[in-house]
């Protein structure tokens, strides 16, 4: 018998022990840092992973913070049973996941990247392209995200074009994620501007 896979939510990215007890730094992937407090049970797997919950391996965030200095935007993790640098070097690499349905709960004005990948993107009723990736500004060294710029949506268009779009407030009509479709209002020319 064939074992369902499940959906995933990447978490976090180990990179590497940050410590002498077993604590991980991380790249944080996502918005919520606070869960880790409030839902401990997370699941480590190699990266890219697919597979049935029973086959990622389950474990508990002991503790977290948020660095600060040149770290700043990471998080360093410490989970139960990981309490040694060879321990933590065991599992450098992996990606802290938790099955799609344990995401946390987003506010009206807000939307997962993951549900916006694979929609349509309308600038009125013309059809711009489908939303392949999203990308953060950041600093010039890439260390922090520039919490004050727009997310850019990176759609492809129908002529195979990647083009740039400001994910601001202002542009946006509706998203309905269901129905992939995004509904903008976009200013004369950025659609030529952005593309390449």
């Amino acid at each position: 018998m064939m074992k369902s896979s499940t959906a995933w939510i990447v978490l976090a990215h180990l990179l590497r022990p940050q410590g002498r007890k077993g604590e991980l730094l991380a790249e944080l992937l996502t918005d919520f840092p606070e869960r880790f407090q409030e839902h401990p049970r997370v699941f480590l797997a190699a990266p890219g992973f697919e597979g049935p919950e029973d086959e990622a391996r389950s474990i508990e965030v002991e503790n977290h913070w948020l660095p600060v200095g040149r770290n700043e935007g990471r998080i360093v993790l410490q989970f139960v049973g990981i309490d040694s640098i060879s321990a933590a070097e065991s599992i450098a690499g992996m990606e802290v996941i938790v099955p799609e349905e344990e995401r946390a709960a987003l506010d009206a004005d807000s939307v997962y990247i993951s549900d916006l990948i694979g929609c349509t993107v309308y600038d009125r009723e013309a059809a711009v392209g489908v939303i392949e990736d999203v990308q953060f500004p950041t600093t010039p060294d890439g260390a922090r995200r520039l919490e004050e710029a727009a997310p850019l949506l990176e759609v492809r268009s129908t002529e195979g074009d990647e083009i740039l779009i400001p994910f601001a407030k202002a542009f946006l009509v509706t998203i309905d994620t269901t129905a992939k479709r995004v509904e903008m209002t976009l200013p004369p020319g950025l659609v030529d501007v952005n593309r390449s």
